[in-house]
């Protein structure tokens, strides 16, 4: 039977013999012995077959392994010999661990070879497996994103090109010169409305009106204007090219766009209303608050800055420790406040009048900030404010390091995904000649998985050019089984 070797043994009573099957198989040149009862507890996997194939059938032998030996009686199988080892624990004890440095996707596709469903590898391997998939999709779409970028859907009609070059001429200041020169204009407008605002509220540039209030001088409100215009253009430019209306509008960093522009307009209208409308009283109100809302502009210098980018992502992904420092200084204002005021009410002179009004003096003091508006007079009144600050430093300390934490990994987590994307795109231009990457981009609305496989295999030879290292360990052998 394809030289398995069968080792009669006697059973623990010594009064029967019966006979165990046993094969010997050679892993990338480690050579192992494996019992059939053994395997046999999974019988679906491809070791299982290899026991039960039958001397008649030699198809299924080559199907099953590399190449066998009749004179060792050795199957040889062209492997990653290291993988294996944790293959082997299966049979053993029911379930799989990676090993430390051992690459998850690599190590499924051996556990795809060796026909072993995924659901028998442990729970804390999984969750690396899940980073690693995920960290793939998103260099994936990295590569599609770049792909279409430089060359577009070349079915796509008049309009539906134009608005493609639009958009990268509005929102891609990488895909060329004139996206270049457009993304450090609108960032010259943006810091040019920011100081206008700011100068804007000295008294000595102020003018004043016909009533004698004080206003913006006449110049600065000109280039305000010319800064707005810039600002709608620019946002009705990138409204118009983008192929997705509601998703642009619902957008963040879009939202703060608009709260950059709709100020200038709501104080225009309510202006020409008031002027007219003599039962508007409170249109300088409204007017004053509408111009606070200027302020959200600063927040546009995040659509051309990758390091605000990579600060909010960051926090985002620490919603959860600033939940917790949050709640750590909200226990910690109400018991502080609350044992302030019930130490100092007895003082004639205090300055604490309730326990609300203490909410202020305990913030400030678990902050270190201690403005000194509101201090304690008693003794036992300043040993809970030592205790207080004392305990907020502590509760402010604690979230940090994992928000540092979460900021280093996300900055690091990009830099390697930009990297990688650009790397890809180097080996598929050099792999596949300008000519592939174009029939590659044809097929971009198939998504990032079909653009990652379509883009690397090349249409002039059989060779792939993977991502991860090859689940050989290296090797690329071509052995055939040899029919004996």
């Amino acid at each position: 039977m394809w030289g398995i070797h069968r080792t009669r043994y006697a059973d623990c009573n010594g009064s029967e013999a019966s006979e165990e099957t046993e094969i010997v198989v050679n892993i990338g040149g480690l050579k192992q012995v494996l019992y059939g009862d053994v395997l046999n507890r999974y019988p679906e996997t491809r070791l299982a077959e290899l026991v039960n194939c039958s001397p008649g059938t030699s198809g299924d032998l080559s199907s099953l392994c590399d190449d066998y030996d009749p004179d060792t009686g050795e199957f040889y199988f062209d492997r990653d010999p290291e993988a294996f080892k944790c293959i082997i624990e299966l049979y053993d004890y029911g379930e799989i661990h990676m090993k430390r440095g051992v690459c998850p996707i690599c190590f499924m596709k051996e556990m795809e070879f060796w026909k072993i469903d995924s659901d028998f590898l442990d729970e804390c391997c999984k969750s690396s497996l899940k980073e690693v998939e995920d960290e793939l999709a998103e260099i994936a779409e990295k590569v599609k994103t770049i792909l279409v970028d430089r060359e577009g859907d070349p079915s796509a009609g008049g309009w539906q090109r134009f608005q493609v070059y639009l958009w990268r001429l509005m929102e891609k200041p990488e895909s060329s010169l004139a996206a270049r020169i457009i993304a450090v204009v609108s960032f010259f407008f943006i810091l040019v409305s920011s100081v206008v605002m700011c100068v804007g509220t000295i008294p000595d540039l102020q003018v004043e009106d016909a009533e004698g209030n004080l206003m913006e001088h006449p110049t600065l409100e000109v280039i305000e204007t010319v800064c707005i215009g810039w600002f709608t253009i620019e946002y009705v430019l990138r409204l118009i090219s983008s192929p997705n209306k509601i998703k642009f509008v619902l957008a963040f960093m879009n939202i703060i766009d608009f709260m950059a522009i709709m100020p200038f307009y709501v104080v225009l209208i309510l202006t020409s209303l008031g002027a007219g409308m003599m039962e508007l009283a409170n249109v300088q109100q409204a007017v004053q608050a509408l111009r606070i809302m200027r302020i959200a502009r600063i927040f546009k210098l995040a659509r051309h800055s990758s390091g605000l980018q990579t600060l909010t992502s960051a926090l985002k992904s620490s919603l959860k420790e600033l939940g917790l420092l949050l709640m750590y200084m909200g226990v910690g204002v109400f018991l502080f406040s609350a044992l302030g005021y019930t130490m100092e009410q007895n003082h004639p002179d205090t300055l604490f009048t309730s326990i609300p009004q203490s909410f202020w003096w305990a913030v400030i003091t678990m902050t270190t900030v201690g403005y000194g508006d509101v201090y304690p007079k008693t003794t036992l009144g300043r040993c809970n404010a030592a205790v207080s600050f004392l305990c907020g430093v502590i509760a402010i300390a604690l979230p940090i390091h994992p928000i540092i934490n979460n900021f280093v990994i996300f900055y690091n987590k990009q830099q390697v995904l930009e990297t990688a994307a650009r790397h890809e795109i180097e080996l598929m231009a050099l792999r596949s000649g300008d000519g592939h990457l174009k029939a590659a981009c044809s097929s971009h609305k198939a998504g990032g998985a079909a653009v990652w496989d379509n883009t690397m295999r090349s249409s002039h030879s059989d060779t792939y050019i993977p991502l991860l290292k090859d689940p050989r360990g290296g090797k690329h052998h071509n052995k055939k089984c040899q029919s004996q």
